[in-house]
């Protein structure tokens, strides 16, 4: 039987243990927390001109339509490619783009029936596509090193040593408390030159092939080249993947125009209206990182929506559900929903990363971290015909409180509804499942001399194996951190068992992919690792941790 005591005072020391080890590198979290008291990371300033918020219309993205549906698989065609975009009004900015839009198109699919999906890379660096919450088979998961190279494209000629290989054997992971500090970490050679024998690349195209074996919900693709993820994702690379299915439909919650997908992102531009990112090597080709004062994530300062600089859009006086993903780096949100006379509107979730709740939960307020994803519905039906709801961001400050607003243009019918209940496929794990618990910290470190971001005290290595575990096992992972790391699972959904030794919190309701650990916090997770046999990750989603060695394989067997 596994163990299942709850956080033990070595736990409590590691938390400790891990503020040093940030000292020691220079990220020290007190001075990052004085300076952003919500937030991991340091903003830039952009240099053009800002509109003035709740002027500009949302967007929707288009709905990507499928070249063929033959053979009961639904097939797509994608091409990476750069463009010239209007995202602030009147500027123009190059963009890295799925099929020359930002965000990319977006998928719709239906549960059960499959997806081929083939990406032409017409970008000048190699990607990898992931699809984030996808029960996705290893082969099309977007493994860093499984490479989509572009045309004439050649292997740097001095790759930069800034990772680590073979720094000490992990095999103890399994178990490990991960809070030992980091001895004996030899052998350091490059991590972009580092040799993986199990990459599969390929060079200028690559099918990815989705089962939609899954819960209907939100899902999102973006880049996730390895040492890159995070300054592709800025430039533009990421989407949206919507599930469906007939339970869900049935249930009469709001849909057609009622129904929103929100992708919220920061971002900053410099003088000429470019995409301001401060990246060692802004081809992206040689040397990784971001400057010094980055090392712990970029912020924006200009918020979007659907691509949109603090968009507004008219709606009915009625139910509206709000698809939210929060496609930031590394800025964390907690969204209100406010009139402009003070009055604040419900947030009732319907459903969270991995699709419906069991039953709705009512919220005042929202907190979201990068990549998290939650459905909402917020009822304008009391709203005054002419009245605005804006969604506000109470963990910002000046123009990064402002996210987008709604206006209330007219008076309409609703047929919508909230059931009750809404799913009756949740699983059900319990801790006496469990075959196994695991420790894992996540903190900053040492990474051949210079600053990085590693679990349980080393950072990423793709030629070693750090986590295995068979088909079918239930395990209870513990995650303690050292400032804010969203970490996130690939393949898998999972639910949150506690916080701080205590109960989840209201928004930790349903299957989630992602868990939000805020500094210093430790939280217990259960999952059952089902679906397929392969190499999978675990990683913060702070994109610049996750480039800076902040991930893990794990592999199921």
């Amino acid at each position: 039987m596994a163990e299942t005591r709850g956080i033990g005072r070595r736990q409590f020391l590691g938390i400790g243990g891990a503020l040093g080890l940030t000292a020691v590198t220079g990220l020290t979290a007190a001075a990052g927390l004085a300076r952003h008291p919500a937030s991991t990371g340091d903003q830039l300033r952009s240099g053009v001109p800002l509109p003035p918020a709740f002027q500009v219309p949302l967007p929707l993205p288009s709905v990507l339509k499928p070249v063929s549906t033959s053979g009961g698989v639904d097939r797509y065609e994608i091409t990476q490619r750069e463009a010239t975009l209007e995202v602030l009004p009147g500027v123009k900015t190059p963009m890295w783009t799925y099929g020359g839009t930002f965000p990319g198109p977006t998928i719709e699919a239906r549960r059960g029936r499959p997806v081929t999906v083939t990406h032409h890379n017409g970008l000048p660096v190699p990607t990898v596509v992931h699809l984030h919450g996808g029960r996705t088979p290893a082969a099309s998961d977007g493994y860093p090193t499984d490479l989509v190279l572009p045309k004439n494209w050649r292997e740097p000629a001095s790759p930069i040593v800034h990772g680590m290989h073979g720094a000490h054997d992990m095999s103890g992971m399994d178990h490990m408390d991960g809070m030992d500090g980091m001895d004996g970490m030899q052998g350091m050679q490059g991590m972009q030159g580092m040799q993986d024998p199990k990459a599969v690349v390929t060079r200028l195209t690559r099918d990815y092939t989705f089962p939609m074996d899954q819960r209907p919900t939100l899902l999102w693709y973006h880049d996730h080249r390895m040492d890159f993820t995070a300054p592709a994702i800025w430039r533009g690379l990421a989407g949206l993947h919507i599930i469906r299915d007939d339970a869900e439909d049935s249930l009469g919650l709001p849909s057609g125009p009622r129904e929103l997908p929100l992708m919220i992102a920061d971002r900053a531009f410099d003088d000429n209206g470019n995409l301001h990112y401060p990246s060692l090597d802004p081809t992206l080709r040689d040397q990784p990182g971001v400057e010094e004062a980055f090392h712990a994530g970029v912020l924006g300062d200009v918020i979007l929506v659907n691509g949109a600089p603090w968009p507004v859009h008219e709606v009915d006086a009625a139910r509206y559900r709000l698809r939210v993903l929060n496609a930031s780096n590394a800025r964390h949100y907690d969204l209100e929903a406010v009139t402009d006379d003070g009055h604040r509107l419900d947030l009732v979730q319907v459903g969270a990363d991995q699709g419906l709740l069991a039953a709705p939960v009512t919220h005042r307020t929202l907190p979201i971290a990068p990549a998290e994803r939650y459905d909402v519905v917020v009822d304008f039906t009391k709203v005054q015909v002419g009245g605005r709801v804006r969604i506000v961001n109470r963990l910002g400050s000046g123009r990064t409180r402002d996210v987008l607003a709604f206006r209330v243009a007219r008076k309409a019918a609703d047929h919508s509804r909230i059931p009750r209940l809404l799913s009756h496929d949740l699983p059900n794990w319990r801790r006496a499942d469990a075959t196994r618990t695991r420790d894992f910290s996540f903190r900053a470190g040492r990474m051949h001399g210079g600053h990085g971001w590693l679990i349980g005290g080393v950072p990423f290595d793709p030629a070693r194996s750090d986590v295995t575990t068979r088909l079918g096992d239930v395990e209870v992972w513990r995650l303690i951190a050292d400032v804010h790391h969203p970490v996130h699972l690939h393949l898998v959904g999972f639910r949150v068992l506690s916080r701080r030794g205590r109960k989840a919190l209201p928004h930790d309701a349903g299957l989630k992919d992602t868990v939000s650990l805020r500094p210093g916090e430790a939280a217990e997770i259960i999952t059952r690792f089902d679906g397929y046999r392969g190499r999978y990750l675990f990683h913060c989603h702070n994109a610049e941790h996750e480039d800076m060695g902040m991930m893990a394989n794990l592999d199921i067997i």
